[in-house]
Order: structure tokens, then C-alpha cells, then sequence
């Protein structure tokens, strides 16, 4: 097994060397990942960012062999130190992929994690609710952060985990500013965590993108049209497709040097990643995007 692990980092090395224009890569990179890689160079050329720094590590969850083949299933941690303008931040992500060797010969490398939310319930419509002492709250942007910080990587026992995490993480985050929970036992309703049972809201892209802007007690959000007008503890929520069904959720948790959000999130583990996620297997030209304020 160390055989195949040594395998593999010596080809994220060499994919990282590329990536940071210090070499030439001809590995197997599938079109969807090879134009996401495109796509950030491109990116990092537009904000005058660049990478001065790769770091790699795989780590190997578990090893099969069918036949001649073996398969390795693996997590892959991603360190990027970017330099822009006079700031420097380091982005993080992790991910999980699977590896596949016939005898020696790396045939194949691919991401397991999915970016995007496949769900798309809808919340019902809310008799209208008079804000009162109960729903009232002040948002504590710093310790949403800090709590997106703490759990970027990891997963709070208190609460429960999915496969696409992404919505869930940002309700804990939110949850942790303060923002209050309503709605209770009402799936459809309102958005809330409690005795092991979620709304929609708390754990769904979609439902929960309509949350924000539907809202008018409790938790809400404020939609701004661009990027630049988030602050630490704000939103943004993404329809890859374009067609109405919005898929992933981020937190702002910083800026880059020229103002523009960094986030993070779940499911592909991101820490200070770009908003725009052009660098995600995801992304299509037909992407759109809410930023949403939260008020509190």
C-alpha cells in the first residue's frame, strides 16, 4: 500500500509544479478538471494573484484489488499560499478521490466528492409573523467566523453530518452568530435543528437560498449585487446549472487583497477559497449567484 501512496504524491507533486507554472503535466486529467485547472490560472491572472507556495498530502482510507486492478480510495489535503497585492493568505481544501493502478500504471484519478446539492425541496408558504422580542437577535459576525474556522475541516458531534454537507455547515455557522431557530416540528417551515430532525432550510441549498430572501423574522438575509459589499459572516449561495435550482452554499470569511470575498465550506472541504469557484469541476458558464447580507 505505501507503494501506491508514494505513487500518488509523486503525481500531485508534479500536477502542483503545472498548476504553478514551474513545469509541464500530461497526466490524467479528465476535461472537467483540466478546464476547472484553466480556469484558476486564468483567475489568478485577472486578480494579479499568484501562487508562490503548493503544498500536497494523500492520505489512503482504504485499498481493494478486483483482479489486476488496484483501487485506492484517499483524501487528498491541498495547501495554496497566494500572494496578492501586499496580502498573502493561504487557501486549504480537502478532498476525496479514487485512485485506480493496474499492475504499476496509474490508469485513472478521480474526485468522489460532489460539489453541488441534488435536493430541491421547497418551503411552504409562512402565515406572516409579527417580529417580536423572540426573533429579534444581534448577528455576531466574529463568532460565525470563528466557528467556520473551527469546523472548516471537521464535523461538530452535536450535530448531524451529510454526504452533501455544504448547507448543513453554513446553518451551524450562522447558528453560532446567533441567528435564531423558528419553525419547529414543520419541515417546511421556517429553519431550525432540533432532536436529531432539521427543516429543509437548515440543510438544503435551495430551500435555504429562498430562506434568506423570504424571511421576515429570525433569521434573514439582505441580497446586495455584488461580491464586493459582503463582510465576514455574509452568504453566498450558487445555482451551477443557471436553471433555477441552486445547489451550494459559502461563507465569507475574509478578502482577498483587492476586497473580494474569500469563503468556506463543506463537502469539498474549502478554507479562504475565491467566491467565484471557478476552479470547481461544478462550475459551468451558466453559473449564478446570490450574495446575501445577513441581518441581525
Amino acid at each position: 500500500m505505501m507503494e501506491y501512496s508514494q505513487k500518488l504524491q509523486s503525481y500531485w507533486e508534479e500536477r502542483y509544479k503545472w498548476l504553478i507554472n514551474r513545469g509541464d503535466f500530461r497526466g490524467l486529467l479528465d476535461s472537467n478538471e483540466e478546464e476547472a485547472h484553466h480556469r484558476l490560472k486564468n483567475q489568478l491572472r485577472e486578480r494579479k494573484a499568484s501562487i508562490i507556495r503548493g503544498n500536497i498530502h494523500s492520505q489512503t482510507v482504504s485499498h481493494f484489488q478486483i483482479e489486476e486492478r488496484n483501487i485506492i480510495d484517499y483524501m487528498l489535503w491541498h495547501k495554496f499560499l497566494v500572494k496578492q497585492d501586499n496580502k498573502i493568505y493561504q487557501e486549504e481544501r480537502v478532498e476525496h478521490r479514487k485512485a485506480v493502478f493496474r499492475e504499476d500504471e496509474l490508469i485513472s484519478d478521480e474526485g468522489v466528492s460532489i460539489e453541488r446539492d441534488s435536493g430541491k425541496p421547497t418551503i411552504e408558504d409562512e402565515e406572516r409573523q409579527k417580529a417580536n422580542k423572540e426573533f429579534g437577535f444581534s448577528y455576531n459576525r466574529l463568532a460565525a467566523v470563528k466557528y467556520a474556522e473551527r469546523w472548516w475541516n471537521d464535523y461538530n458531534p452535536a450535530y448531524k453530518s451529510f454526504d452533501v454537507d455544504c448547507t448543513n455547515y453554513i446553518s451551524q455557522c450562522l447558528r453560532a452568530g446567533g441567528a435564531p431557530m423558528r419553525g419547529y416540528p414543520g419541515r417546511s417551515r421556517g429553519w431550525w435543528f432540533q432532536n436529531n430532525n432539521w427543516s429543509y432550510s437548515w440543510s438544503v441549498a435551495h430551500a435555504f437560498r429562498w430562506h434568506l430572501s423570504g424571511s421576515t423574522v429570525g433569521l434573514k438575509g439582505k441580497e446586495v449585487q455584488t461580491p464586493g459589499e459582503l463582510q465576514p459572516g455574509d452568504v453566498v449561495c450558487y445555482d451551477f446549472d443557471g436553471d433555477g435550482h441552486w445547489q451550494h452554499s459559502t461563507i465569507v470569511v475574509d478578502h482577498d487583497g483587492k476586497g473580494m470575498p474569500l469563503v468556506n465550506a463543506h463537502t469539498t472541504n474549502s478554507r479562504m477559497r475565491y467566491w467565484a469557484y471557478e476552479d470547481s469541476t461544478a462550475w459551468t458558464p451558466e453559473i449564478k449567484y446570490k450574495f446575501f447580507q445577513i441581518e441581525g
